[in-house]
């Protein structure tokens, strides 16, 4: 049994997981107290090993491995991007400049056997990486994800200031739909030129693949199939989990 931890910008995700299937799985946001993710473990059976992946700050890995140190008396083996592994070759010439939930998002893709894919992640960040059949990683773009993008435009304005949360349209006659409308439509329009720039390089339209807590409300935007994905970080973080012990794993 092995204990996966995915440390996002926004939330903590966890599951419990032996030889590909989820026993328990669950979710804590950072403003959320940790005691309350350890009340929620407390009920859990004791894990093997736990495995992580980071993309925040050293002190709240630390936190969350004291977590998991009292609770079960493991440590947490953390995962850092590799140059490749399972499968997935890194484009980047500096392989640990890469976000590791990228990569594993990839990993997770190959191993379920994707094919030719562009991988979307809609979070606090809109990434975007392409990753051939062969598993080479073609590169990809980061862009603020559509909330981030509003957060930004009011704060870098005086005169935008919506009266309300505002609603997704084409074409809007109010500040609050025009702010909420054009940053979820630039959103799905870099995702659509990306995949369609990326499509000569793999010889045809590669498959689309949605993940992260943004990710439904981008769908209805694009122009294309695309397959939504849930928790590809956690997924990606079982066959690299199940790779170290020479087992092999299906997401």
């Amino acid at each position: 049994m092995r204990l996966l931890l995915d440390l996002g910008n926004t939330r903590l995700k966890w599951a419990l997981e032996d030889d590909g299937r989820w026993h328990a799985q669950g979710a804590s946001a950072w403003n959320e107290d940790l005691a309350l993710l350890a009340s929620t473990w407390e009920s859990l059976p004791v894990p093997a090993v736990a495995f992580g992946a980071s993309v925040v700050d050293g002190g709240r890995e630390q936190a969350v491995a004291a977590q998991v140190r009292a609770l079960f008396g493991r440590e947490v083996t953390w995962m850092r991007t590799p140059a490749t592994a399972c499968g997935v070759r890194n484009a980047y010439p500096e392989p640990g400049r890469l976000g590791v939930d990228r990569f594993l998002a990839m990993v997770a893709a190959r191993a379920a056997g994707a094919g030719d894919c562009v991988l979307v992640g809609v979070g606090t960040a809109l990434t975007l990486d392409a990753l051939a059949a062969d598993g080479r990683h073609l590169g990809g773009l980061i862009a603020p994800g559509p909330r981030l993008m509003q957060q930004a435009l009011l704060g870098a304005t005086a005169q935008v200031r919506p009266r309300n949360d505002g609603v997704l349209v084409d074409a809007a006659d109010n500040t609050s739909d025009a702010v909420v409308s054009g940053c979820w439509h630039a959103a799905a329009a870099l995702v659509e030129r990306f995949v369609d720039r990326m499509a000569p390089r793999f010889g045809q339209a590669p498959a689309v693949r949605l993940d992260g807590g943004d990710a439904a409300g981008l769908v209805p935007l694009l122009d294309r199939p695309v397959t939504m994905v849930e928790h590809g970080v956690l997924h990606g973080l079982a066959v690299w989990a199940q790779a170290q012990s020479g087992t092999a794993a299906t997401p």
